[in-house]
């Protein structure tokens, strides 16, 4: 349901004007969900929402341009629960195998995560080969996907 919500606010903050959260709760419930004021406010924190500014000095929410673009750990955590198969590992290189279609928005949340270890990653369909800087990074890289599919 949370995803849900998440994406239709996404959507009503796109396609309407919305200058306070009770606006965006009343949008919500027109949308058929029955939220809290409280609830969508830790939505707005939680999507990187901010306050812009528009026609006769009022401001209305939107998608920040720093967090469009990224991720939030949840949605990752929904993402790889979902999406990744399986997870093959070959000295320094990890392989993950996911539902068809899913790899490219997988391996974008590797890519930004950032993780030092990472030399680059290359996604197809429904694979992508991710290149460590060591061996011995694989272990490490391999227990933070393993804790993301655990979450």
């Amino acid at each position: 349901m949370k995803r849900y919500r998440c994406m239709k606010i996404k959507e009503i903050i796109q396609t309407q004007v919305i200058e306070t959260q009770e606006d965006l709760t009343l949008a919500l419930q027109k949308e058929g969900i029955v939220v809290t004021q409280a609830t969508v406010s830790r939505d707005i924190k939680e999507l990187g929402l901010i306050k812009v500014p528009y026609a006769n000095k009022k401001s209305r929410y939107a998608l920040s341009s720093e967090t469009r673009g990224t991720m939030s750990k949840n949605h990752t955590v929904i993402l790889f629960q979902e999406a990744v198969i399986k997870i093959d590992t070959s000295m320094n290189l990890v392989v993950i195998h996911t539902v068809p279609g899913s790899a490219q928005a997988v391996a974008a949340s590797i890519d930004q995560s950032k993780h030092p270890e990472i030399i680059g990653t290359l996604a197809g369909d429904d694979t992508i080969l991710i290149i460590l800087k060591t061996a011995k990074d694989v272990k490490l890289f391999k227990g933070r996907i393993k804790a993301l599919l655990e979450s």
